[in-house]
């Protein structure tokens, strides 16, 4: 089914049994720059689980450059941790890559009580707002010479390959960026001078390992920084990695401090597999794309047709480690997808915590959770079938239990449904496509459109009750709030009722406003309309941008607290935020609506009083639990677990880390 996918491929003498990568992501599993057991339980997972490369990284050499948050190999000392880890990797079936890591202006040691980070030019970083200093001659051989010393470890340490990172906007790209590469030496100016610094460090390094040993490097397809390096510049730059001696490309989108999303739902499918295609033309060697290539035929197709040799698998192996095997075995529907929230992975990372997933509870929890058959199989009944209820169910009857599940609606799902309407969202509506697979490999019994009463409950007698009732609009105490005529942002998301043309929204946090978000894009261009008139010329380009983000709604956002997107993740708030500033949303923060009666939002602002008159309202404030089944539950002694917003308000991936719990906690 996906034999280019799955054939092999040979790097310099290297050969890999398949086509998929796992790439270096930061994990910030320990934050002393050591191996740890965690390190070690999720690498071997990604290996177990089928990948031809799996990379180990960041991993740094110095602490200016990297500081405590990445793996450290700056010294011998920590090689014969790193061996243990190769033989792990390669034990399972995969060929162990390493990603060596400098920051350079991105480095975060001067804000962890370090040294300043070190750049070509003093230019002040719009990644954390420092500015860094300006490295020497000296500074730049001592930069150099740690790269390739790390790389002969690693190569000591067993490591198949070794990666130099060049992407991002850490140092290599500050140094071959116009933007912040400001110098009038050797290195700076012009494009031979920008690019010495990373070819004189490819050409030693090569000399150093020897010809046979592989060495790739993970560049940006295009920064999508103004005035920086743009796909047109790019190609060049693969070409003097080539000619330097590197084996592989790795390519990957923009610098993190670009406006153009690289990660999130907004980044369409594979949207960046053109820039791997893009030096894949100018170069000899293999290239790999990167970036939401998140099933297997997209990845089979994007290698059949010459746009790339190998895929990159970041967050994705995150979320199934086995994607490999899955797809080698055809059973695509048991691939527990990554819908690109970053709530789990990126959102961690920049709130300085450890990664783990939304929709995977074991990522990050390799050695500490795990589902074991059980003993005694129990009859177990689940009550609910959002996402808490599903998780637990699928995970009880992985261990042996014999399993009903009962859902009051006529669907599978839950709040999934409504999570997933809001534009871009739709990839939460693969969660529920993954958990339906899982109910039919493990003949679960589903029981849709029949509500679990404690009356049935008793009838059953089920050994353990795992309740995952879920959660319902909460309606805060504001005049008019309970009208017929006000909507919730639910109801909305869910029925897509006709509304009228000035719509008020009250509410700014992630529902409110991706609520706005779905009525404001009503009335907008499909992108298949917009490919079409794109490609005709039948309307210019600004006129194109206008129709793509001005529908037939009026839209407008109020908020109690000063900022909106409080609770929206630090990876995607801008993004969100942006989104609605493009769309035409009005937001009204610090205000505290008073009544929506009869349509007019009465609100006050800085103490002074202020009214607005709407054709429809919609109340977004938020949710309350449900907790019919569990409070009969706790009168009548009957084992059981609450679950998900039954239990405490909280995201999709609160939900799915409880139904896994509950049932290994049985």
């Amino acid at each position: 089914m996906f034999e280019h996918l799955f054939s092999p491929i040979t790097i310099n003498k290297t050969e890999i049994k398949n086509r998929i990568a796992y790439p270096s992501l930061g994990l910030l599993y320990s934050y002393d720059g050591k191996l740890n057991d965690k390190y070690i339980n999720f690498f071997r997972e990604r290996a177990r689980g089928g990948a031809g490369i799996v990379t180990v990284g960041p991993v740094g050499f110095d602490m200016v450059g990297s500081g405590p948050v990445a793996l450290q190999l700056g010294t011998d000392d920590p090689i014969s941790e790193f061996k243990k880890l190769t033989d792990i990797i390669k034990k399972e079936g995969a060929r162990a890559w390493i990603q060596l890591f400098h920051a350079g202006a991105y480095s975060y040691s001067k804000m962890m009580g370090g040294p300043d980070p070190v750049a070509p030019s003093p230019v002040m970083s719009n990644y954390n707002k420092t500015v860094p200093r300006e490295m020497t001659i000296d500074d730049i051989r001592e930069t150099q010479e740690g790269f390739i010393k790390a790389a002969a470890r690693a190569k000591e340490a067993g490591f198949d390959g070794v990666e130099i990172i060049a992407s991002a906007g850490y140092l290599i790209t500050q140094f071959l960026s116009p933007v912040t590469n400001k110098r009038t030496d050797q290195y700076g100016g012009s494009f031979e001078n920008r690019t010495r610094f990373p070819r004189e460090l490819i050409e030693t390094m090569r000399k150093r390992l020897g010809p046979d040993y592989p060495i790739s490097i993970r560049m940006a397809g295009n920064d999508f920084v103004p005035g920086s390096n743009t796909d047109a510049e790019t190609p060049a730059i693969a070409r003097v990695y080539e000619a330097a001696g590197i084996n592989l490309i790795n390519v990957t989108g923009g610098w993190h401090e670009s406006k153009v999303p690289q990660l999130p739902m907004e980044l369409p499918r594979a949207a960046y597999a053109y820039l791997a295609l893009n030096i894949k033309r100018s170069v000899s060697i293999p290239v790999i794309a990167s970036n939401r290539i998140s099933n297997p035929f997209i990845a089979e197709q994007l290698i059949r047709d010459g746009s790339c040799d190998m895929v990159n698998l970041g967050r994705v192996l995150i979320a199934d480690p086995f994607w490999p095997a899955k797809a080698m075995e055809g059973n695509t529907d048991e691939i527990r997808p990554c819908v690109a929230c970053s709530q789990g992975c990126t959102d961690q990372l920049f709130s300085g915590k450890p990664v783990y997933c939304l929709a995977n509870p074991r990522a990050g929890y390799e050695g500490e959770r795990n589902i074991k058959p059980a003993a005694k199989p129990k009859n177990i009944m689940v009550v609910g079938a959002g996402p808490a209820g599903l998780e637990a169910a699928v995970r009880a009857a992985e261990a042996g239990h014999h399993v009903e599940l009962y859902e009051k609606s006529d669907t599978i799902g839950g709040q999934l449904w409504i999570a997933g309407m809001p534009p871009h969202k739709q990839e939460l509506w693969e969660l529920a496509h993954y958990y339906d697979a899982m109910l039919d490999k493990y003949d679960i019994d589903v029981y849709l459109e029949r509500e679990a009463t404690i009356n049935l409950i008793k009838e059953k007698k089920p050994d353990h009750v795992i309740v995952a009732e879920g959660a319902e609009p909460l309606k805060p105490p504001i005049e008019g709030i309970d009208d017929p005529a006000v909507y919730s942002a639910w109801r909305i998301l869910k029925d897509d009722p006709a509304v009228g043309e000035s719509i008020a929204v009250i509410g700014g946090g992630a529902v409110g406003l991706e609520t706005a978000m779905f009525l404001a894009a009503k009335g907008t261009l499909t992108p298949e309309a917009l490919y079409f008139l794109f490609i005709y010329e039948a309307e210019s380009v600004e006129r194109l941008r206008e129709l793509c983000t001005r529908g037939n709604k009026k839209v407008m956002v109020f908020e109690m607290l000063p900022k909106l997107g409080q609770d929206v993740g630090k990876s995607t708030r801008w993004v969100l935020l942006g989104s609605v500033e493009r769309y035409g949303v009005q937001v009204l923060p610090g205000a505290k609506v008073l009544s929506v009666k009869n349509g007019e939002v009465r609100y006050e602002k800085d103490g002074k009083p202020g009214s607005m008159k709407f054709d429809t309202v919609v109340n977004a404030v938020g949710s309350r639990s449900v907790r019919k089944v569990a409070d009969a539950l706790e009168k009548s002694g009957i084992p059981h677990t609450v679950i998900g917003d039954g239990k405490k308000i909280a995201q999709i991936d609160k939900a799915i880390h409880d139904g896994f719990l509950a049932v290994m906690n049985l």
